[in-house]
């Protein structure tokens, strides 16, 4: 299957996935309305982008998986003419989200520069697997957002079903993650997974989508900041004229004047350090590493520890859980840690899985003594 382009090849439209240097572009800007509602809506949001040499991609949603029915859902195969009309009228290329093969017949139809896999959409390997099919061959350039739940080979998995069919780019695109009694975020961002991802495939360029993580306006600055800090290479932002007025997911967009004032705030700083700040980092590293391997022994003398009690439990016909002795340790611990202006919920986290260990190990002994 082929694409049919919007314009003639002798007006090429400057598509940052085909940059042989991703540093040049960094961050690589994605952003437009969540949703395309009107044709109006998009030409006033493309007018102000296009002003900016800091956007390189115009996005909005035309199909709209939305939990519950009887709401905006989008506007279909329509509102693919009017991204047409927004990649020529304003020169930026466009993209939008796929769930099914007639989306994706559709866009290639319609010449889109760009479509995504989109979180709801990623947690179904048979899903991805009919989306990559219908794009085999092809070269548009796809991005896969990280499935709903905290799975990276599931993740993973999308990422490489899609890459053994198409023949252009592949990138990762991390949303966040559902999580019950989340307080501040829409969706926990979880960077331990994109971390992960990053560490097993360094090939796989990352960007990151702050609107669907913060789901709210207020912390979009914050995530998008920590997206640079940890070496993403661009950013998915949700812009809408008005707001208050979006038919989709309203508290998480941004004008374009406050997307720019976001982007003035971002500090960029590099991913490879110079010979003098890798000569102090080595340093510095080296101190770590040292401090790592006490940790890893102190570690393993608690473990020791915990089989010993273990072999204590059984001898005294003790319950291998007391939980007294667990909310003691927690306590003071936690305390402890406050004394040393420590994390206290990156401590407490920690506690929980020396005590989940802890409990294995002792397990372990009792079964191996009956």
């Amino acid at each position: 299957m082929t694409q049919t382009p919007l314009l003639p090849d002798n007006e090429p439209i400057f598509n940052p996935f085909a940059q042989p240097s991703l540093e040049d572009n960094r961050p690589l800007l994605i952003a437009g309305p969540c949703s395309a509602e009107s044709l109006e809506q998009l030409r006033v949001v493309a007018a102000r982008l296009s002003q900016s040499k800091r956007v390189h991609l115009f996005r909005a949603g035309l199909w709209k998986p939305r939990t519950r029915p009887n709401t905006f859902e989008g506007k279909g195969e329509i509102a693919l003419e009017w991204l047409a009309q927004i990649r020529a009228e304003f020169r930026l290329p466009v993209a939008t989200e796929v769930a099914s093969t007639e989306h994706v017949e559709a866009c290639l139809k319609a010449g889109l520069d760009v479509m995504w896999i989109g979180a709801r959409t990623a947690v179904s390997p048979f899903a991805v697997q009919e989306i990559a099919n219908a794009l085999r061959g092809t070269r548009i350039p796809v991005l896969v957002k990280n499935p709903m739940h905290a799975d990276l080979k599931l993740w993973l998995g999308a990422i490489e079903r899609v890459e053994s069919t198409v023949q252009g780019p592949v990138w990762a695109l991390h949303r966040g993650f559902s999580s019950y009694g989340m307080k501040d975020y829409r969706n926990a961002p979880m960077w331990e997974i994109p971390i992960g991802l990053r560490a097993c495939r360094s090939d796989i360029p990352m960007l990151c989508d702050p609107s669907h993580i913060a789901g709210r306006r207020d912390l979009l600055s914050a995530v998008a900041q920590k997206a640079m800090d940890l070496g993403m290479h661009g950013l998915m932002i949700e812009t809408h004229p008005e707001p208050e007025k979006a038919l989709s997911d309203p508290e998480q967009q941004l004008t374009p004047a406050a997307l720019f004032r976001l982007l003035d705030d971002l500090v960029i700083r590099e991913e490879q350090p110079t010979e003098v700040q890798w000569s102090g980092l080595s340093s510095l590293r080296m101190q770590m590493d040292s401090v790592d391997e006490q940790l890893i022994e102190l570690l393993a003398s608690r473990m020791t520890l915990a089989r010993q009690i273990g072999e204590l439990k059984i001898k005294e016909g003790i319950t291998i859980l007391q939980l007294e002795r667990w909310r003691e340790v927690f306590s003071t611990r936690t305390e402890w840690a406050k004394g040393r202006h420590l994390n206290v919920d990156f401590i407490q986290k920690m506690l929980e899985q020396l005590h989940k260990e802890s409990i294995r190990v002792q397990t372990e002994v009792q079964n191996r003594g009956k």
